[in-house]
């Protein structure tokens, strides 16, 4: 009888949907950089994924979203009330550098496999190059995608707004003030985030994007810190 399942199981379960993923986005990058976006289907995609059509939908929506790739989403709410309540005492880049990377550590994004096996970091650089050149002919695909990122960035400002709040009731009572703030902050992170992501594809996907998220933000850090 089955009592339970191991953390063994439950790892190599999560490579092997992640694997699904990544090949269902390869099959679509490539059928699509060969043809043209509009000529590819879901059902070729799929065959070419070696999955079926109902698989296919099981992960993405539509073969837009599995060309657009995954963008960062909030993490879970253990998360983001750990930011909140931190408090003053942590710096607030600090505590966006841990959110995000609880945002990456818990997504399906390019790096997720980043510094694993060389098949997967392989895989992980082919998706890149293909992404970047496809959205690059495709202005469409790339609106999409920034609309996405877009979203992101509006519900990560809420957060960051609530975090104001709980340090300075009187910045709270300000709401255009406190707004401003947020988006202030809010865009310093994802110039951080958008550096290591650079750094990341420039590198090769070799290394978790998450460390590379982590040097980014030591290195922002840096450069408010007063020189000896």
């Amino acid at each position: 009888m089955v009592t339970g399942t191991t953390d063994g199981e439950l790892g190599l379960r999560e490579r092997k949907r992640i694997a699904t993923r990544r090949a269902i986005q390869l099959a679509a990058l490539e059928l699509a950089s060969e043809r043209g976006f509009d000529k590819v289907t879901v059902d070729e995609i799929s065959h070419a994924a070696n999955v079926s059509p109902r698989t296919f939908f099981n992960y993405f929506p539509s073969k837009e979203s599995a060309i657009i790739g995954e963008l960062p989403e909030l993490p879970d709410e253990e998360s983001i009330e750990r930011f909140i309540e931190a408090g003053s005492a942590e710096p607030i880049l600090d505590g966006m550098a841990q959110l995000l990377v609880a945002a990456i550590e818990t997504g399906d994004l390019d790096g997720d496999l980043g510094g694993g096996l060389p098949e997967e970091t392989a895989s992980a650089q082919e998706l890149h190059v293909l992404r970047r050149s496809l959205l690059k002919d495709n202005p469409e695909l790339f609106a999409q995608r920034m609309a996405n990122m877009h979203k992101f960035e509006d519900a990560l400002s809420v957060v960051v707004q609530r975090r104001l709040a709980h340090d300075d009731p009187q910045l709270a009572a300000d709401e255009e003030a406190l707004h401003q703030r947020a988006r202030l902050v809010t865009y310093v992170a994802f110039a951080g985030m958008r550096h290591a992501w650079s750094c990341w594809a420039d590198h090769g996907g070799v290394e978790p994007l998450a460390d590379r998220l982590r040097s980014s933000f030591a290195q922002l850090q840096a450069l408010g810190a007063p020189e000896h």
